[in-house]
């Protein structure tokens, strides 16, 4: 039997955002699927005599919420008419008047969300991360699977993940189910990496770790590959660019790679944060 799945995508109406509707609604294509469009009119930041300011009720309809409502009942049409006839897919609308990690917690607890599919736009003059900081925000503040989708990332078939990590892993695999799912469903490759400053010598606790990774992907097609280079973004662009990966999932507790693969500042270098979606994974 096929479980209905709860799926949240923000929205701000912006290219990148409907890019990551375009990838999710053809990542979950053949699975039923609830789909919640959530558009955050954020809290403004206005101060005014060293108070801020909060609207009442009347502005916050008529200036925020209405016309987000409106934004929204044309964004429904554009899905109807670029993606028409899925059965399997139900859409449902929400906006909200919130801080915006605010709103997606209570709306990810009160729908029981699976999974957040949201886009980034990589780094603008004002951003120094790689990642867009509302992005930035979810995957480190929201205890929820996200799929950041950047701005050049189209959906095709799902052949190959990788999954860097340097064997610090906690007890609880059943983290790394969604990745499973994934594999499973497109018959697709896991490449594990491990990226060091030297040719890899792991001690007993990685060692073991390795040996539980290998247990628990056993049904999958998988191999470990371990790199070294002093800078762990460096590597992971290398090696993605010559294999054609579809997917980085990360687990955000794994901070020392977690940081550097999605907030160093070499934006320039690198391209991978702006083609390739990252599945990020919470305890």
């Amino acid at each position: 039997m096929n479980l209905m799945k709860t799926i949240l995508l923000p929205t701000d109406f912006s290219d990148n955002s409907w890019n990551a509707i375009e990838y999710a609604l053809n990542f979950y294509k053949e699975i039923n699927c609830n789909f919640y469009l959530l558009h955050v009119n954020k809290v403004s930041n206005i101060v005014t005599n060293d108070y801020p300011y909060i609207p009442d009720q009347d502005v916050i309809q008529d200036v925020y919420i209405k016309p987000a409502k409106t934004q929204l009942k044309e964004l429904l049409k554009k899905i109807a008419k670029k993606f028409p006839s899925n059965k399997k897919h139900n859409f449902y609308t929400l906006t909200d008047y919130n801080f915006f990690i605010e709103s997606l917690r209570k709306h990810i607890k009160e729908k029981k969300v699976d999974m957040i599919v949201m886009g980034t736009k990589g780094a603008s003059g004002l951003s120094k991360f790689i990642i867009g900081s509302n992005a930035g925000d979810v995957i480190t503040k929201v205890k929820c699977t996200t799929l950041v989708v950047p701005e050049n990332a189209k959906f095709k078939k799902i052949e190959e993940v990788t999954f860097p990590t340097d064997f610090s892993l906690s007890n609880n695999l059943q983290i790394l189910e969604p990745i499973t799912k994934i594999l499973e469903k497109n018959n697709a490759m896991l490449s594990i990496l491990n990226i060091g400053k030297k040719p890899p010598v792991l001690n007993a606790e990685q060692q073991k770790n390795k040996e539980l990774l290998e247990d628990y992907f056993f049904n999958c097609k998988h191999d470990f590959y371990f790199l070294t280079n002093k800078k762990v973004e460096d590597a992971v662009q290398c090696f993605v660019e010559s294999r054609h990966v579809d997917i980085i999932a990360m687990v955000a507790k794994n901070l020392n790679y977690f940081q550097q693969i999605l907030f160093h500042t070499k934006v320039e270098e690198i391209s991978y944060h702006t083609d390739i979606p990252f599945l990020v994974l919470h305890e």
